[in-house]
């Protein structure tokens, strides 16, 4: 009981509900593991009794926890407590605590009145992360961050459509291998010119960790704040249009390359278009997977030349902006990429002076890295402004949204930002999954989680930053695992997913940061809810706006009939989608050819006849459902015609947001991703293909009838 009792106070859970009506208690070792990881001792019987009184003695003394949020976070004060508010912009606001809870504004959102108040009167508070002072009449004090945000986020005025895509797979005439954010910008006008398209989904374009082979996994990267270069269009950076007579000049004042150049001339410039060009080719007509390593591989070349010309007067000061702006965040990440260069991508295997980000050595390293860091901080720039460009080409084509990013769960542990935020991970342990109806041994994602304790400390600082990057090229985010904002898994390293326990995060404090980046930004907020949910968490979800995630496979009355809920029945603060990149495209899902692929790849857990007959079942029932619906003319027997007909019932549903599966616009196949897999199946690594699994390009798509037809009955 002392062992539970000290779990408790930190968040750790001893035991969790995989269903209802059941109970499972989680193993010692992993709460023995995960205190440990918050730096709490419970090793031992004495250690656990020395760590339980310290606990409850800190709790005793301490007036408010290191990040509350207003107004419920200081109601409790005791009467008379003295209250001191430093703003965000600098301006100083007093009053005294009256009884608990009395004399708090509902008008947080108006602006702060001129000087300072000292009386018993509790002022209107700006939106911010403000520092709170509180000095009680026992004379107990405390300096806390203060958030103040709003109280939902923003969510789409009237009903919008979107498409959903991964970036990669959707290969232009001009990509080099991958879709890039030139295919991005686009795809963007030609939706929303040609069919009115409000939103482009697009799976996370984090910052990935480099190798060969590198993990081609979008939710494993090495940052979540700064995006991948490998997106880049090089023909889009404006200094590339200068490239060619510049390295001519410097062939022509006999230079050799030692100053950092490399010698290239413009014949070499040619080369790698040509060999981008076969690359492409290889996708698009030969069969080869997308293979992002030698894509980067050229790219990288390519931008080395162009970074040998010099930045216009107004490019050099939007580049000094952008640094500013970025601040430490930026330089630590660019130094991570410097320092992985010469000595790997995992920071673990390097040098043990130079593991710390704050050590002198990495101090050292920065002054001899200078130019290596900088370029890191260009390629950073150059994306941003890509992503800007896109966003921008979006909303100008009409869009109301844009741009949908999507926010990984966590992040490599060897990567950049595992790196700069030590102090933020739980060491020893990584996130997962416990077992469930569905994957009876649980999952494991290999990703270091955030330690609770750290952030609140920290007024939510790594958080705060993160997101404010991500909205400021985005109409919307969505958040993967959303349920993560309330507890994670935490697996002890080496252990099998079983032996893991919940840890608890202060979910008021983190969707109260959300709320107020996502309304300063004008965005709106996804969250993924799909799995196993904790009670009340869809709930507070939906108080805060968030809009969550709908499947028409799994929307069914589960704690009722187990029937496909009707239209009408749906959640209106929700995105409705078909399928998503873990699951079939509507088409496999339709002809069965799902159920063959995880057959082939021994992944059913059923003999083959009967996982068949069940899906078959299961697709009947729907046809049926859609046929009485009057929305399958002639009967159905025709696939495009089904197709349509799953997304018509999607568009009579009352969710705020419809998204279109783009591959499901030209009849693929092929899931992007199949869980449980790793090599026995191409991940992350197939191209956009059509029903007979040819490649099509986003040239190919946007002609494509089959596409049109989709769209056009989508919005009719």
């Amino acid at each position: 009981m002392t062992l539970a009792r000290l779990a408790a106070l930190h968040g750790v859970a001893t035991s969790y509900s995989p269903s209802p009506g059941r109970t499972v208690e989680t193993p010692a070792a992993a709460i023995v593991a995960a205190l440990a990881a918050l730096g709490v001792d419970a090793s031992a019987p004495g250690a656990i009794r020395d760590a339980l009184t310290l606990r409850e003695a800190a709790l005793r003394r301490r007036l408010l926890p290191p990040t509350v949020v207003w107004p419920d976070g200081v109601s409790g004060l005791p009467d008379g407590t003295r209250l001191r508010v430093e703003t965000e912009d600098g301006e100083t606001l007093e009053w005294t605590a009256a009884a608990a809870g009395s004399g708090v504004h509902d008008d947080v959102h108006d602006d702060v009145h001129d000087g300072t108040h000292e009386d018993a009167d509790v002022p209107r508070l700006p939106l911010g992360i403000h520092t709170l002072h509180a000095t009680a009449p026992d004379d107990r004090t405390a300096q806390v961050h203060l958030v103040v945000a709003p109280e939902r986020v923003p969510v789409p005025q009237q009903r919008t459509y979107g498409v959903l895509v991964q970036l990669y797979s959707l290969l232009s005439r001009r990509s080099w291998g991958m879709g890039d954010l030139g295919d991005l910008a686009e795809l963007a006008a030609w939706a929303g010119r040609a069919h009115g398209i409000g939103f482009l989904q697009v799976n996370p374009l984090h910052a990935a960790v480099p190798g060969a082979p590198s993990d081609p996994s979008p939710y494993r990267p090495s940052s979540r704040r700064f995006p991948d270069p490998v997106h880049l269009r090089i023909e889009d950076i404006p200094e590339y249009a200068y490239l060619p007579a510049r390295t001519r000049e410097r062939i022509d004042d006999g230079r050799d390359g030692h100053d950092g150049h490399d010698g290239h001339d413009g014949h070499d410039v040619q080369g790698i278009l040509e060999q981008a060009g076969a690359l492409r080719e290889s996708v698009l007509r030969k069969g080869a997977l997308i293979d992002r390593d030698a894509v980067w591989a050229l790219k990288f070349k390519a931008l080395e030349l162009i970074r040998t010309v010099p930045l216009s007067p107004g490019r050099r000061a939007a580049y000094c902006d952008f640094l500013a702006e970025q601040g430490e965040a930026l330089e630590a990440h660019a130094t991570w990429c410097a320092l992985a260069e010469r000595y790997g991508p995992d920071w673990h295997t390097w040098p043990e002076t130079l593991r710390d980000p704050h050590a002198p050595g990495v101090v050292r390293a920065g002054g001899e890295l200078m130019d290596r860091i900088d370029f890191h901080c260009w390629l950073a720039w150059l994306t941003d402004a890509q992503l800007g460009t896109a966003q921008r080409t979006a909303r100008d084509a009409g869009m109301d949204i844009g741009l949908v990013h999507d926010l990984a769960v966590g992040v490599h542990p060897g990567g950049a930002d595992a790196w700069a935020q030590q102090a933020f991970h739980a060491r020893g342990m990584t996130v997962g999954a416990p077992p469930d109806a569905f994957n009876s041994r649980g999952q494991d994602w290999g990703l270091p989680p955030w330690r609770p304790d750290a952030l609140a400390a920290a007024g939510y600082a790594p958080f705060r930053g993160l997101l404010r990057t991500l909205f400021a090229h985005a109409g919307a985010l969505r958040i993967d695992h959303v349920m993560g904002l309330f507890r994670l898994w935490w697996i002890p390293e080496g252990h099998p997913p079983t032996d893991g326990t919940y840890v608890s995060y202060d979910a008021e404090a983190m969707l109260a940061v959300l709320a107020l980046e996502a309304h300063r930004a004008g965005a709106t907020v996804i969250g993924e809810d799909l799995g196993t949910v904790e009670p009340g968490v869809r709930e507070a979800l939906a108080r805060r706006g968030i809009l969550g995630t709908s499947v028409l496979w799994f929307e069914r009355d589960w704690e009722g009939t187990g029937r496909p809920l009707a239209p009408e029945e749906w959640r209106t603060d929700c995105v409705a989608t078909a399928t998503t990149h873990d699951l079939p495209s509507t088409a496999a899902r339709l002809t069965g050819e799902h159920v063959q692929l995880r057959h082939r790849l021994g992944l059913l857990t059923t003999p083959l006849l009967v996982a068949q007959a069940e899906d078959s079942a299961e697709v009947g029932e729907w046809l049926g459902i859609l046929g009485r619906l009057g929305l399958l003319p002639g009967g159905g027997g025709d696939e495009e015609g089904e197709i349509r007909a799953v997304y018509r019932f999607l568009a009579r549903t009352p969710a705020r947001m419809v998204g279109v599966w783009l591959p499901d616009g030209v009849g693929d196949r092929r899931p992007q991703n199949l869980p449980g897999t790793w090599d026995e199946y191409p991940n992350w690594r197939l191209p956009i293909a059509g029903a007979d699994g040819s490649p099509v390009t986003l040239e190919e798509l946007v002609a494509s009838p089959r596409m049109h037809a989709l769209l056009s009955a989508l919005r009719s």
